[in-house]
């Protein structure tokens, strides 16, 4: 669209405040990573490789071991059992959360067992877990879940209760099946709780998954990083960690992406 010699020129559209805040965010986010690896470099350079390799070590030590295949199988063997326990948290959270937020005599019934159970540390239940599924696959599945299933029960009970009740009655006056208030109304306004909860049982997953490898039988990061650590291979120790770190942030970002794309009501700066 042109204007004219007579015509106003045309102003600028403003930019959005919220675009500003992202960038000013993004450049916030990748200058914490960089100090935080110069700082990491430093330090490090006061120390023995044996003790405390530099970011510089732990690369290559990275690359050595994606070269020679041994990190992609064993991220590839860890992410099974814990996509596998993650989806089974999923699948028993969501519901109960939702029924435990709406219904009172259910609140009543499991919130004094949840709370009960969620004081204990989840390292706690390994003993158990070896007597009840063994050593293997079955068992770190089972410590994934009861390491995320707990969390995500209390945040998603807390998004159902604080649901608006006037937006289910409109439903309910309307003539809405209990089913339809539950997926037009109910799940709508818990979204937000509900990808906290699933942000936050995708960060425990990965803290069970690695907590399985090591505290049960030895496989996949678990195993390298004990054998490093006979070694005294301190850069691939540090180097699984990383992995760690930047496999629980990635998920959460994804998370937060669709989140993002699904919840399109919200304002665009919130998290």
């Amino acid at each position: 669209m042109t204007a004219d010699a007579n015509s106003t020129p045309l102003l600028k559209e403003p930019r959005p405040p919220w675009l500003a805040g992202h960038r000013s965010f993004g450049f916030l986010y990748t200058a914490s990573i960089v100090v935080g690896l110069l700082v990491w470099q430093v330090i490090a350079q006061g120390y023995s490789s044996f003790v405390l390799a530099p970011p510089t070590g732990v690369a290559v030590r990275l690359l050595e071991m994606v070269a020679s295949g041994e990190l992609p199988v064993a991220v590839a063997g860890a992410l099974r059992h814990m996509a596998l326990g993650y989806a089974i948290a999923c699948g028993i959270a969501i519901p109960l959360g939702l029924l435990m937020g709406r219904l009172r005599f259910v609140h009543d019934l499991l919130d004094p067992v949840v709370n009960f159970v969620y004081a204990v540390p989840s390292v706690a239940w390994v003993p158990f877990i070896m007597i009840w599924f063994g050593l293997y696959f079955e068992a770190r599945v089972a410590l994934v879940v009861i390491m995320c299933v707990f969390d995500m029960i209390i945040v998603v009970s807390t998004g159902a209760r604080n649901a608006d009740q006037k937006l289910l009655n409109v439903g309910r006056s309307f003539g809405a099946s209990a089913w339809q208030r539950t997926r037009l109304i109910l799940l709508p306004e818990c979204l937000p709780f509900l990808f906290t909860a699933l942000r936050l049982g995708v960060v425990r997953a990965v803290n069970a998954m690695i907590t399985a490898e090591l505290f049960l039988a030895a496989a996949n990061l678990g195993s390298i990083m004990k054998q490093a650590a006979v070694r005294l291979d301190s850069a691939a120790v540090l180097g699984v960690l990383a992995v760690l770190c930047l496999l629980g942030l990635a998920l959460q970002e994804i998370l937060l992406l669709i989140e993002k794309r699904v919840c399109v009501w919200r304002p665009k700066g919130a998290s």
